[in-house]
Protein backbone atom coordinates (compact mmCIF):
# COMPACT_ATOMS: atom_id res chain seq x y z
CA UNK A 1 0.00 0.00 0.00
CA UNK A 2 1.18 3.41 -0.99
CA UNK A 3 1.87 6.04 2.09
CA UNK A 4 1.83 9.57 1.71
CA UNK A 5 4.93 11.17 3.27
CA UNK A 6 4.89 14.94 1.42
CA UNK A 7 2.54 16.24 -1.38
CA UNK A 8 3.28 14.18 -4.37
CA UNK A 9 5.77 11.47 -2.78
CA UNK A 10 4.40 8.26 -1.71
CA UNK A 11 6.58 5.17 -0.26
CA UNK A 12 5.79 1.23 -0.81
CA UNK A 13 7.53 -1.07 2.00
CA UNK A 14 8.41 -4.44 1.22
CA UNK A 15 8.86 -7.10 4.03
CA UNK A 16 12.97 -7.34 3.09
CA UNK A 17 14.30 -4.98 5.50
CA UNK A 18 11.66 -2.69 4.95
CA UNK A 19 12.88 -1.93 1.89
CA UNK A 20 11.52 1.33 0.25
CA UNK A 21 9.93 1.75 -3.21
CA UNK A 22 9.51 5.82 -4.39
CA UNK A 23 7.08 7.43 -6.02
CA UNK A 24 7.26 10.98 -7.09
CA UNK A 25 3.86 12.28 -8.86
CA UNK A 26 5.21 14.42 -12.00
CA UNK A 27 2.85 15.84 -14.61
CA UNK A 28 2.43 13.35 -17.14
CA UNK A 29 2.90 10.20 -15.00
CA UNK A 30 4.82 8.99 -11.45
CA UNK A 31 8.96 8.87 -11.79
CA UNK A 32 9.38 5.72 -9.87
CA UNK A 33 12.60 5.03 -7.63
CA UNK A 34 14.24 1.55 -6.26
CA UNK A 35 11.04 -0.20 -6.96
CA UNK A 36 10.90 -3.85 -5.16
CA UNK A 37 11.32 -6.64 -3.81
CA UNK A 38 9.28 -10.04 -4.83
CA UNK A 39 7.12 -10.02 -7.98
CA UNK A 40 3.74 -9.96 -5.72
CA UNK A 41 4.90 -6.69 -4.21
CA UNK A 42 5.51 -4.87 -7.26
CA UNK A 43 2.53 -6.49 -9.18
CA UNK A 44 0.99 -4.57 -5.80
CA UNK A 45 2.52 -1.20 -6.37
CA UNK A 46 1.79 -1.32 -10.31
CA UNK A 47 -1.95 -2.15 -9.34
CA UNK A 48 -1.56 0.82 -6.68
CA UNK A 49 -0.32 3.41 -9.63
CA UNK A 50 -2.89 2.54 -12.27
CA UNK A 51 -5.50 2.82 -9.39
CA UNK A 52 -4.27 6.71 -9.51
CA UNK A 53 -4.60 7.07 -12.80
CA UNK A 54 -0.14 7.82 -13.42
CA UNK A 55 1.90 5.75 -15.66
CA UNK A 56 5.35 5.13 -14.77
CA UNK A 57 7.15 7.50 -16.91
CA UNK A 58 10.55 7.40 -15.80
CA UNK A 59 12.56 5.19 -12.78
CA UNK A 60 16.13 5.73 -11.49
CA UNK A 61 18.36 3.34 -9.63
CA UNK A 62 20.16 5.17 -6.42
CA UNK A 63 22.98 2.53 -6.84
CA UNK A 64 24.05 -0.89 -8.48
CA UNK A 65 22.86 -3.15 -5.54
CA UNK A 66 20.61 -6.06 -6.76
CA UNK A 67 17.68 -5.02 -4.52
CA UNK A 68 17.51 -1.48 -6.26
CA UNK A 69 17.74 -2.14 -9.90
CA UNK A 70 14.81 -4.36 -10.13
CA UNK A 71 11.61 -4.06 -12.49
CA UNK A 72 8.57 -5.14 -13.05
CA UNK A 73 6.55 -5.95 -16.07
CA UNK A 74 3.36 -3.57 -14.41
CA UNK A 75 5.51 -0.47 -14.85
CA UNK A 76 6.11 -0.61 -17.97
CA UNK A 77 9.13 0.38 -20.58
CA UNK A 78 9.68 3.86 -19.36
CA UNK A 79 13.53 4.77 -19.42
CA UNK A 80 15.27 3.87 -16.32
CA UNK A 81 18.51 6.21 -15.16
CA UNK A 82 20.76 6.03 -12.71
CA UNK A 83 24.65 7.76 -12.26
CA UNK A 84 27.12 7.10 -15.09
CA UNK A 85 28.90 4.84 -12.31
CA UNK A 86 26.20 2.87 -11.52
CA UNK A 87 25.07 1.80 -15.16
CA UNK A 88 28.64 1.17 -15.95
CA UNK A 89 28.91 -1.10 -12.82
CA UNK A 90 25.35 -2.91 -13.58
CA UNK A 91 26.72 -3.67 -17.42
CA UNK A 92 29.47 -5.03 -16.42
CA UNK A 93 27.76 -7.67 -14.28
CA UNK A 94 25.40 -8.04 -17.23
CA UNK A 95 28.19 -8.92 -19.47
CA UNK A 96 28.94 -12.22 -17.35
CA UNK A 97 27.41 -14.84 -18.96
CA UNK A 98 26.69 -16.58 -15.14
CA UNK A 99 25.45 -12.84 -13.90
CA UNK A 100 22.38 -14.48 -12.57
CA UNK A 101 24.10 -17.14 -10.35
CA UNK A 102 26.62 -14.12 -9.15
CA UNK A 103 23.17 -11.97 -8.11
CA UNK A 104 21.66 -14.93 -6.71
CA UNK A 105 24.48 -16.00 -4.82
CA UNK A 106 23.57 -12.22 -2.67
CA UNK A 107 19.81 -12.77 -2.78
CA UNK A 108 17.91 -13.70 0.98
CA UNK A 109 17.15 -17.47 0.62
CA UNK A 110 13.65 -17.03 2.06
CA UNK A 111 12.86 -14.21 -1.16
CA UNK A 112 14.90 -15.67 -3.51
CA UNK A 113 12.35 -17.97 -5.24
CA UNK A 114 10.30 -14.67 -5.69
CA UNK A 115 12.52 -11.76 -6.90
CA UNK A 116 11.92 -11.33 -10.80
CA UNK A 117 15.69 -11.14 -12.59
CA UNK A 118 14.86 -10.89 -16.21
CA UNK A 119 14.69 -6.60 -15.95
CA UNK A 120 17.27 -6.64 -13.40
CA UNK A 121 19.66 -3.72 -13.80
CA UNK A 122 18.90 -2.18 -17.21
CA UNK A 123 19.64 0.94 -16.08
CA UNK A 124 20.79 4.14 -18.72
CA UNK A 125 23.66 6.08 -16.90
CA UNK A 126 23.05 10.11 -17.10
CA UNK A 127 25.87 11.78 -18.73
CA UNK A 128 28.56 12.80 -15.37
CA UNK A 129 27.64 15.97 -15.43
CA UNK A 130 23.71 15.69 -15.08
CA UNK A 131 22.79 17.32 -12.06
CA UNK A 132 18.77 16.48 -12.39
CA UNK A 133 16.77 13.66 -13.63
CA UNK A 134 15.36 14.54 -16.89
CA UNK A 135 11.51 14.19 -16.47
CA UNK A 136 8.36 16.30 -16.71
CA UNK A 137 7.67 16.39 -12.69
CA UNK A 138 9.05 18.14 -9.62
CA UNK A 139 12.92 18.90 -9.92
CA UNK A 140 14.68 15.92 -8.73
CA UNK A 141 18.30 17.09 -7.91
CA UNK A 142 21.06 13.80 -7.84
CA UNK A 143 23.72 14.05 -5.16
CA UNK A 144 26.17 11.59 -6.38
CA UNK A 145 29.01 10.23 -3.43
CA UNK A 146 31.52 7.49 -3.39
CA UNK A 147 29.85 5.76 -0.29
CA UNK A 148 28.26 2.02 0.07
CA UNK A 149 28.44 1.43 -3.79
CA UNK A 150 29.83 2.47 -7.28
CA UNK A 151 27.66 5.76 -8.07
CA UNK A 152 25.56 6.24 -5.30
CA UNK A 153 23.58 9.02 -5.30
CA UNK A 154 20.88 10.34 -2.96
CA UNK A 155 18.11 12.42 -4.79
CA UNK A 156 16.72 15.74 -3.14
CA UNK A 157 13.30 16.43 -4.10
CA UNK A 158 13.29 20.16 -4.10
CA UNK A 159 9.84 21.50 -4.35
CA UNK A 160 8.97 18.90 -1.65
CA UNK A 161 11.83 18.91 0.48
CA UNK A 162 11.96 15.19 0.50
CA UNK A 163 15.82 13.48 0.61
CA UNK A 164 15.91 10.33 -0.74
CA UNK A 165 19.01 8.68 0.23
CA UNK A 166 19.38 5.42 -1.16
CA UNK A 167 21.51 2.63 1.33
CA UNK A 168 22.11 5.63 3.57
CA UNK A 169 20.51 6.96 6.89
CA UNK A 170 18.36 4.22 8.13
CA UNK A 171 17.13 4.21 11.35
CA UNK A 172 17.50 0.14 11.18
CA UNK A 173 20.78 -0.50 9.41
CA UNK A 174 24.28 1.05 10.64
CA UNK A 175 26.63 2.22 7.26
CA UNK A 176 27.63 -0.58 5.49
CA UNK A 177 30.98 0.66 3.47
CA UNK A 178 32.05 0.17 -0.29
CA UNK A 179 35.20 -1.94 1.26
CA UNK A 180 36.56 -2.08 -2.50
CA UNK A 181 37.09 1.65 -2.62
CA UNK A 182 40.13 3.27 -2.26
CA UNK A 183 38.92 4.81 1.47
CA UNK A 184 36.19 3.79 2.50
CA UNK A 185 35.66 5.38 5.56
CA UNK A 186 36.10 8.86 4.00
CA UNK A 187 34.41 8.37 1.19
CA UNK A 188 31.65 7.85 3.60
CA UNK A 189 32.50 10.72 6.12
CA UNK A 190 32.30 13.05 2.52
CA UNK A 191 28.79 11.48 1.49
CA UNK A 192 27.51 13.00 5.15
CA UNK A 193 28.92 16.05 4.70
CA UNK A 194 26.76 16.52 1.56
CA UNK A 195 23.51 15.60 3.35
CA UNK A 196 24.55 17.86 6.06
CA UNK A 197 24.67 20.64 3.26
CA UNK A 198 21.14 20.31 2.44
CA UNK A 199 19.67 19.65 5.71
CA UNK A 200 17.86 22.63 5.83
CA UNK A 201 15.89 22.36 2.87
CA UNK A 202 14.62 18.72 4.27
CA UNK A 203 11.63 17.75 5.95
CA UNK A 204 11.55 14.23 4.99
CA UNK A 205 13.98 11.93 4.98
CA UNK A 206 13.27 8.38 3.06
CA UNK A 207 16.20 5.66 3.64
CA UNK A 208 16.49 2.32 1.38
CA UNK A 209 15.57 0.49 4.13
CA UNK A 210 13.95 1.86 7.49
CA UNK A 211 11.13 4.41 8.57
CA UNK A 212 10.85 7.95 7.03
CA UNK A 213 12.05 10.50 9.20
CA UNK A 214 11.25 14.05 9.60
CA UNK A 215 14.04 17.03 9.42
CA UNK A 216 15.02 16.09 13.20
CA UNK A 217 15.66 12.81 12.58
CA UNK A 218 17.70 13.46 9.83
CA UNK A 219 20.20 15.27 11.24
CA UNK A 220 19.96 12.93 14.33
CA UNK A 221 20.85 10.21 11.40
CA UNK A 222 23.97 11.88 9.99
CA UNK A 223 25.36 12.14 13.37
CA UNK A 224 25.03 8.66 14.21
CA UNK A 225 26.47 7.73 11.36
CA UNK A 226 29.11 9.93 11.21
CA UNK A 227 30.07 8.38 14.64
CA UNK A 228 29.81 4.87 13.80
CA UNK A 229 32.14 5.49 10.67
CA UNK A 230 34.36 7.52 12.73
CA UNK A 231 35.02 4.78 15.40
CA UNK A 232 35.48 2.13 12.51
CA UNK A 233 37.95 4.67 11.10
CA UNK A 234 39.92 5.09 14.44
CA UNK A 235 39.39 1.75 15.72
CA UNK A 236 37.15 2.60 18.66
CA UNK A 237 34.14 0.67 19.43
CA UNK A 238 31.36 2.69 18.35
CA UNK A 239 28.27 3.65 20.23
CA UNK A 240 25.60 2.39 18.23
CA UNK A 241 22.21 0.52 19.12
CA UNK A 242 22.00 -0.85 15.49
CA UNK A 243 25.36 -3.21 16.06
CA UNK A 244 24.40 -3.83 20.35
CA UNK A 245 22.89 -5.93 21.71
CA UNK A 246 19.78 -4.81 21.05
CA UNK A 247 20.25 -4.96 16.94
CA UNK A 248 17.34 -4.53 15.17
CA UNK A 249 18.06 -7.29 12.92
CA UNK A 250 20.10 -10.12 14.77
CA UNK A 251 22.83 -10.26 11.58
CA UNK A 252 23.66 -6.50 11.74
CA UNK A 253 26.75 -7.54 14.69
CA UNK A 254 28.30 -9.74 12.67
CA UNK A 255 28.30 -7.56 9.70
CA UNK A 256 29.42 -4.76 12.01
CA UNK A 257 32.46 -6.99 12.94
CA UNK A 258 33.05 -8.59 9.24
CA UNK A 259 33.61 -4.20 7.99
CA UNK A 260 36.20 -3.97 11.49
CA UNK A 261 38.02 -7.14 10.34
CA UNK A 262 38.06 -6.16 6.73
CA UNK A 263 39.52 -2.64 7.33
CA UNK A 264 42.15 -3.90 9.68
CA UNK A 265 43.28 -6.69 6.82
CA UNK A 266 43.69 -3.20 4.61
CA UNK A 267 45.48 -1.43 7.26
CA UNK A 268 47.88 -4.41 7.71
CA UNK A 269 48.16 -4.98 3.93
CA UNK A 270 49.13 -1.10 3.05
CA UNK A 271 51.28 -1.46 6.11
CA UNK A 272 53.41 -4.66 4.24
CA UNK A 273 53.82 -2.97 1.08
Amino acid sequence: MLQQVAEGVLVHKSEFIQSNSIVVQGRDGVLLIDPGITSDEMAELGSDLRALGKPVVAGFSTHPDWDHVLWHASFGDAPRYGTARCAASLHDLLSHADWKDRVAEGLPPEYAEEIPMDRLGLVTGLPAEAARIPWNGPDVRIIEHRAHAPGHAALLIEERGVLVAGDMLSDILMPFLDLQAADPTEDYVAALRLFEGVADDVVAVIPGHGSVGDAEQLRARIELDLAYVKALRDRAVPDDPRVGSSAPLDWLPDVHRWQVQRLAQREQNETSE
